[in-house]
């Protein structure tokens, strides 16, 4: 299998890990279709029961496509998703071979992945302000210090991207983050080679069409 048929992505627009799929999918130019889930909608249209039987977790992405011989597979989780593409379908690599610059690359997509985005999301956010918090500082301040981590890390290398001159898992992660940064109105003047990484990819025709201000199911701002 080199491919994969009559891709459809259930996702929603300004989802940080279904962003991430767009990004896999565009740079693999692999065509899919975007099928919305809107995530605050009717109290949140992830928790229907059409949406768990494809994503137990009540999340989104979820990637499923159509083997030949009539099978429909399906899988959940963004950075599963992501590796699976890059193992399937030929095109750039999205993660690095050098054994070293692989484990950086997913250090840096994990520090994104479990250690800020979770910390920003809808549903950790309803729960902060049930509790009497602040979710836009509480978001805010979860983000400027996951990207001092992010900032020391990429800091070093003299590289257009994260660890090396092509896009991999680690920029899939790091592109939405930054959006979500100005979002929260993080200051972003302390993280110069984060902005200038998130530029580089931003001239890359795969970054522009997984903008979420370009999806099907895009909202005014």
């Amino acid at each position: 299998m080199t491919g994969l048929p009559n891709a459809r992505l259930y996702a929603y627009w300004r989802s940080s890990a279904s962003w991430r799929v767009r990004i896999a999918l565009n740079l693999k130019q692999i065509p899919f279709a975007i099928v919305p889930v809107h995530l605050v909608r009717n109290g949140g249209e992830q928790k229907s029961a059409e949406n768990r039987e494809r994503n137990p977790m009540a999340q989104v992405p979820t990637l499923e496509w159509d083997e030949p011989g009539g099978q429909t597979r399906r899988l959940t989780q963004s950075l599963a998703i992501v590796q699976l593409v890059d193992a399937l379908c030929p095109g750039p690599a999205l993660i690095p071979n050098d054994p070293f610059v692989r484990a950086r690359a997913w250090e840096i997509a994990e520090i994104v992945n479990s250690g800020i985005q979770p910390l920003q999301n809808t549903g950790t956010l309803a729960a902060v302000r049930e509790l009497g918090g602040d979710p836009a500082k509480f978001a805010h301040d979860a983000i400027e210090k996951g990207l001092h981590a992010l900032e020391r890390l990429v800091a070093s290398s003299d590289t257009s991207f994260c660890v090396g001159e092509t896009p991999c898992v680690a920029d899939l992660c790091v592109v939405p983050q930054l959006y979500n940064a100005r979002r929260f109105s993080v200051d972003l003047a302390p993280f110069p080679r984060l902005v200038a990484i998130d530029a580089a990819c931003a001239q890359l025709s795969a970054f522009e069409l997984s903008h979420p201000d370009v999806q099907p199911d895009a909202e005014p701002s």
